[in-house]
């Protein structure tokens, strides 16, 4: 399997989205140490590029006020002092695999050269909303895992609504995640059939984001291999 650091250790995964943020910054080191210590097996964050070329962990586009696409580095710290780089991030937690959400066309490039640096490649795994930017860091990281993009749920959520596995076939063909939501355009992704035809390409199934300790079991009980959270430290517990 491609990326196949990232798939090492017992099911279920606890993938911690953006860290754990009870008492740190979200996509801080800070908040990924907190995630490790409370039981998460991956970390999951968001890239986008500052206006010098550095990757950087940022879930929405601008911060601390300012559009990180048209900041510096340095002037994004002097305002959020937790700010981290992609690079930053892998170095502070070197056995952690990490979840990638590449957030800007800018930021594949910078995503790439960070995951190259790093020598980390087998445990990185590539996600975006959009294929083009999914793809466009995948090309200079040849061997790193990916999951879906926003076409593909959608392709998904056809084959469940007419019922056609060669169309959900079809969606996860290239992956090696499947990571959606529970629902998708008002239709369930959870059921039963769904989850056995999802996983039956063999790629891993991940659902986002769960925060009820009572859902979590009920998907991991339904087959789901991974749960995408905000509380690390709740799924330890429900999951353990």
């Amino acid at each position: 399997m491609s990326g196949a650091g990232w798939f090492v250790g017992p099911l279920p995964r606890i993938i911690a989205h953006r860290g754990l943020a009870l008492e740190a910054p979200e996509n801080s080191v800070e908040a990924f140490r907190a995630a490790l210590a409370a039981g998460a097996t991956h970390l999951e964050t968001d890239v986008r590029a500052t206006a010098d070329g550095h990757a950087v962990l940022a879930h929405d586009p601008r911060l601390a006020g300012r559009e990180v696409a048209s900041t510096s580095l340095a002037d994004l710290r002097a305002a959020h002092p937790a700010l981290c780089t992609l690079g930053e991030a892998l170095a502070a937690c070197p056995d952690a695999p990490f979840n990638v959400d590449v957030k800007h066309p800018a930021a594949a490039g910078p995503a790439a050269r960070a995951v190259l640096a790093a020598h980390a490649t087998s445990r990185v795994l590539i996600a975006s909303f959009s294929r083009r930017r999914r793809l466009a860091a995948l090309r200079a990281l040849p061997g790193a895992p990916t999951s879906v993009s926003a076409a593909s749920v959608a392709l998904i959520v056809l084959g469940v609504r007419l019922r056609l596995p060669a169309l959900l076939a079809l969606a996860v063909r290239g992956v090696q995640a499947v990571q959606v939501p529970e629902q998708a355009l008002r239709t369930d992704l959870m059921t039963p059939w769904t989850i056995a035809e999802l996983r039956r390409s063999g790629a891993e199934l991940h659902v986002w984001v769960v925060n009820d300790p009572v859902r979590m079991r009920q998907l991991v009980a339904r087959g789901v291999d991974g749960i995408v959270t905000d509380r690390a430290d709740l799924a330890r517990d429900a999951l353990r």
